[in-house]
């Protein structure tokens, strides 16, 4: 039998996960246990490169593991962690400082934004933050990484980084592939910006259903349908486009025929919307119920995750090491 590829991800403690989150990567992570030898891991260590309150960082690396284990990611079937405790990431972040040349990091399109946002905070951990993300890849030696379009360009930093290496070392680190989700770019209810709870035009996965529906309610449309009886042009339409994550191929052609032939109406389009959105969420909120009322269950699983990761881990860095000269 052989061997499976391994995948790695990482997860924001960020707070709670909305639906872009959802469609954009955690679903896709999901249908890649089935094949893949999956690790995923929360990423505290790069969430302290820019401001953050450090009183609430355990809470909301609770609330990442509590959403995605509610969303599917079960610790039964695949490797999930917490990155600052698995002290390897860290280790071997620094052996490939010493390999990557200054004038890539500045050029990394997350930095130049990060450090546009927060000019009183460009700090070193900020520029290097694309390095510790190779180290986190290439520590369990990922065959491939499962990313937002966002994502790509620090992936092909981590596949320069390896071929570096490999280059100045020896053949040791994979290059890792790029695999993108179906719902790659979620845009916000605003229509006008990718999904994301700093521009407050998100739709939370654990939220109740009333206020999901408050927040569909108003949600833009195709600007050209002023009225009911105006046809309308789904392919303008951001709520169409959430239609294609959930709804039915034969309910989604009944959509299209609507709008075009002005027999359905806007909130119509978004009641049908709601009710197959529905049938994704009420699980998901269900079992984080469940999954709260029991947070050392969380904890265990995360300290698990921890002790399975650093044994792969180790073995790599000692192999990085041997070969630097450093064992």
């Amino acid at each position: 039998m052989s061997k499976r590829k391994r995948i790695l991800s990482g997860i924001q403690p960020s707070g709670t996960i909305h639906i872009g989150n959802y469609f954009g990567a955690i679903e896709n992570w999901v249908r890649l246990m089935k094949e893949y030898d999956c690790f995923f891991t929360i990423v505290d260590l790069h969430a302290i490169t820019v401001s953050y309150e450090p009183s609430l960082m355990q809470q909301r690396i609770f609330e990442a593991a509590l959403d995605n284990m509610a969303a599917g990611l079960d610790p039964a079937r695949c490797t999930i962690f917490v990155q600052s405790h698995v002290p390897e990431h860290t280790e071997l972040c620094w052996l490939l400082n010493c390999v990557t040349p200054m004038g890539e990091l500045g050029r990394m399109t997350q930095f130049k934004e990060k450090s546009e946002r927060e000019r009183e905070n460009v700090t070193a951990g900020l520029l290097n933050y694309p390095i510790l993300q190779a180290a986190d890849i290439l520590v369990y030696k990922a065959d491939a990484v499962p990313v937002g379009e966002d994502q790509a360009q620090h992936l092909e930093f981590t596949r320069e980084v390896a071929r570096r290496f490999n280059g100045r070392f020896g053949d040791y680190f994979p290059e890792p592939a790029t695999l993108i989700g179906r719902g790659a770019r979620v845009m916000g209810i605003d229509g006008a910006a990718k999904m994301s709870k700093s521009l407050g035009n998100h739709i939370g996965v654990a939220e109740d259903p009333d206020a999901i529906w408050e927040k569909l309610r108003p949600a833009k449309t195709d600007e050209a349908r002023k009225r009911r009886t105006d046809p309308g042009d789904p392919e303008r339409c951001n709520i169409f486009s959430y239609h294609r994550l959930v709804t039915p191929e034969g309910a989604l052609q009944e959509i299209v025929n609507g709008c075009t032939g002005a027999t359905i109406g806007c909130i119509d389009c978004k009641k049908v919307f709601f009710n197959h959105l529905r049938r994704v969420l009420d699980p998901i909120r269900e079992r984080r119920l469940e999954l709260e009322r029991t947070p050392e269950l969380v904890w265990s699983s995360l300290r698990e995750g921890a002790r399975k990761a650093r044994a792969i881990a180790r073995e790599t860095l000692d192999g990085t090491k041997k070969l630097m000269g450093l064992l």
